[in-house]
């Protein structure tokens, strides 16, 4: 088998499961909209599980519940008969993924949920199946083939589930009116909590923001920068406004007459600013709309007085660390 093998059989199977999540999102119903109502009832948590392939789906989707404001909890359907069944209790919703529907490994758990209460969604392809036929509400997904040779290894349907998952988290989130505040408390670690944390957070501020006046000389407005560490200054006139931003590029256009010049010759007027209000991953929106690297933070009641400054280099995904 050759390299152009391997891309059609790459490009086959990603085809395949596009197609289904095609149809998956056609079987949409009802019955969708009632899960959605018993995740939002549920006094709880949501108890996730599944066994095998379906097993990993299932506690990926009850990270994304938790992570988008439902409170959410994996529970491994084989250990559930062996003692972890007491993790659910009266007042959770469990919520149960098997392609077949038929796995005898799930019945102890939705046995147990049924004695003390609990709701159960049903995730399967197989509506007649014994899973679907004990939840209070099934969700049915398209007969489709598994990606894989003879459709023997979960592909496709694994792929539906995720999706499925997905689907409800985000639904449930949007339903409960969060916002982006609401999420950024629930990730306040890696990329999303950086991106979900406020500009004043980050920002430079105090003695480490570097200002200047129109009437500073290119002299000292170097030793500024110097001094503050920052790429740049801000240029601010007689009533501390800010009126322009002078940058290491401004420096070098100007390189043939600097000495003689002062801010208000070198500096790049009306620069960018942003509120401090405002969320990090709007701040990078704003850079690299303008493409630039710089944006100063004011405050509503004084929108064009500096209290401090955010650079690209404090938001941005850090490079990845390069090879020994």
């Amino acid at each position: 088998m050759n390299g152009d093998q391997h891309q059609d059989i790459g490009r086959e199977v990603i085809a395949l499961e596009a197609e289904a999540l095609r149809q998956l999102g056609s079987a949409i119903n009802g019955n969708f909209s009632s899960a959605i109502n018993a995740i939002l009832a549920c006094s709880q948590r949501v108890i996730v599980s599944g066994i095998g392939k379906s097993g990993h789906i299932a506690r990926k989707v009850a990270a994304t519940l938790a992570a988008t404001g439902t409170p959410a909890q994996f529970v491994h359907a084989g250990e559930a008969a062996h003692g972890d069944a007491g993790m659910v209790m009266p007042g959770d919703l469990l919520l149960v993924f098997s392609n077949s529907g038929s796995t005898v490994e799930l019945q102890p758990l939705c046995l147990h949920a049924q004695r003390i209460g609990c709701r159960i969604i049903g995730v399967s392809r197989n509506p007649a199946s014994l899973l679907m036929r004990t939840a209070d509400l099934g969700l049915v997904l398209p007969a489709v083939e598994e990606a894989c040779t003879s459709s023997l290894a979960p592909t496709t349907s694994t792929t539906m589930m995720l999706a499925l998952g997905d689907a409800l988290a985000v639904t449930t989130m949007r339903a409960r009116g969060l916002s982006g505040v609401d999420i950024r408390a629930l990730h306040p670690g890696g990329t999303i909590g950086l991106h979900l944390r406020g500009v004043e957070d980050v920002m430079h501020g105090g003695d480490r923001l570097p200002l200047v006046t129109m009437a500073t000389s290119m002299r000292d407005a170097l030793l500024t920068m110097t001094e503050k560490r920052l790429g740049m200054t801000g240029v601010v006139d007689a009533a501390g406004l800010l009126v322009g931003i002078i940058t290491d590029g401004d420096l070098r256009r100007h390189a043939a007459d600097f000495l003689a010049s002062t801010a208000a010759d070198v500096m790049t007027p009306s620069p960018k600013t942003i509120a401090r209000t405002a969320l990090v991953e709007d701040a990078l929106e704003m850079m690299n709309t303008h493409r630039i690297t710089t944006l100063f933070v004011v405050d509503a009641a004084q929108p064009n007085r500096p209290i401090g400054a955010v650079q690209i280099y404090d938001i941005a995904a850090p490079p990845p660390l390069a090879r020994a």
